[in-house]
């Protein structure tokens, strides 16, 4: 059974503003989410600490950072939308590993060389 934690203390999620800009809260967003790594991966063990892997869920994603895998650990991503993935403490290292393998390839898909 995987543990999941809220965010670290010390993090707090971007507001949206009024009248709300939406460039700029998914720019906020997005540092938001690498601060996130970024302490998953200073404070998580094992080679995919830090990683991000998200489902979908209604009109958007769940989003969850990756602390460890062995016990399979995720911090819940609590901007955007903030969905949970309602199966998440069911997933195991392998169901991690292939989400983590699928967004990889996906990227380098769509990403211009």
């Amino acid at each position: 059974m995987a543990k999941i934690f809220g965010v670290p203390e010390g993090f707090k999620a971007p507001a949206i503003s009024s009248p709300f800009n939406d460039k700029e809260y998914l720019k906020s967003c997005d540092e938001y989410i690498t601060s996130l790594k970024a302490w998953a991966k200073a404070h998580g063990t094992g080679k995919y600490a830090g990683e991000m892997v998200s489902f979908p869920v209604a009109d958007g994603k769940a989003v969850y950072i990756v602390l460890s895998l062995k016990p399979v650990t995720l911090i819940h991503v609590d901007a955007m939308d903030a969905y949970q993935f309602k199966y998440a403490n069911r997933l195991t290292a392998s169901d991690i590993k292939e989400e983590i393998m699928k967004a990889r390839a996906i990227k380098q898909l769509f990403t211009k060389n």
